[in-house]
């Protein structure tokens, strides 16, 4: 032993042992490897099974959230509409919603959720977002009733807005189409002309639009043209309505 530590006569026999050794040693060695290679990835993927199941109870949570914030930015604007189609004349408005419809086909009647305890009265004028919904026809102290604009016992004062041409919005039935009657032949009126409220019968403020004219038949024989209009509030898709003071209504405050 001396002598191969000084002159390292063994080397090569270490070596070559060493060679012949190794496999031996790595298959020894290989299961513990495998366990332990095997105990790792085992922990892994556990681990991000874990956390693929919490990142989808968080993405479900937060898609959830994000409706309600989408329902919410749509009320929200909604409701921002009503009070801008209010902004140009009265201040003094009331937000209402949509309790019930009516589905007779010949009686166009909603409730609103809104009565007499809010201060709303007979003949209270009620507009959405684009246009003249109706008016209130019945009120009790926690709700009322009102009768849409396309009803075929109601009437709107209107005028053409692009010559002040008088004459009257007429329910036909039907949530798209209004009768303009007595409009004599040669009255200057067009298709495309909008239609406000005139002001007159003091129940409706001046100047909100009602309606855009959508037909015109002029017959030489008769005394008068037959003229049909479409209606611009959203009859079918309204739920908040604005219930709007007059002037008269508002001086008596």
């Amino acid at each position: 032993m001396t002598l191969d530590h000084r002159q390292h006569h063994l080397e090569g026999i270490r070596a070559t042992l060493a060679v012949v050794v190794y496999p031996l040693q790595y298959l020894v060695d290989l299961p513990f490897a495998i366990g332990g290679w095997a105990s790792e990835n085992l922990a892994s993927r556990h681990a991000l099974l874990e956390q693929n199941s919490t990142l989808r109870e968080q993405q479900l949570t937060l898609q959830f959230k994000l409706q309600k914030f989408e329902a919410l930015e749509s009320e929200n604007q909604r409701l921002r509409s009503l009070l801008q189609s209010s902004s140009r004349q009265w201040e003094r408005v009331l937000i209402a919603e949509l309790l019930r419809v009516d589905f007779d086909p010949f009686r166009q009647l909603v409730l609103l959720n809104k009565g007499s305890s809010d201060g709303v009265f007979v003949g209270h004028p009620l507009l959405d977002a684009h246009g003249v919904l109706g008016q209130v026809v019945h009120v009790s102290p926690l709700s009322s009733s009102a009768i849409l604009i396309t009803d075929p016992s109601h009437a709107v004062p209107v005028q053409v807005n692009r010559n002040g041409l008088r004459a009257l919005a007429v329910g036909t039935a039907s949530s798209e189409e209004l009768d303009i009657p007595h409009l004599p032949n040669n009255s200057d009126i067009e298709v495309g002309d909008l239609l406000v409220t005139s002001g007159l019968g003091l129940r409706f403020p001046p100047g909100y639009p009602v309606a855009r004219v959508s037909r015109i038949e002029r017959n030489p024989t008769e005394p008068f043209a037959t003229v049909r209009a479409t209606p611009l509030a959203q009859l079918k898709q309204t739920r908040e309505v604005l219930l709007v003071w007059p002037a008269a209504e508002e001086g008596e405050e």
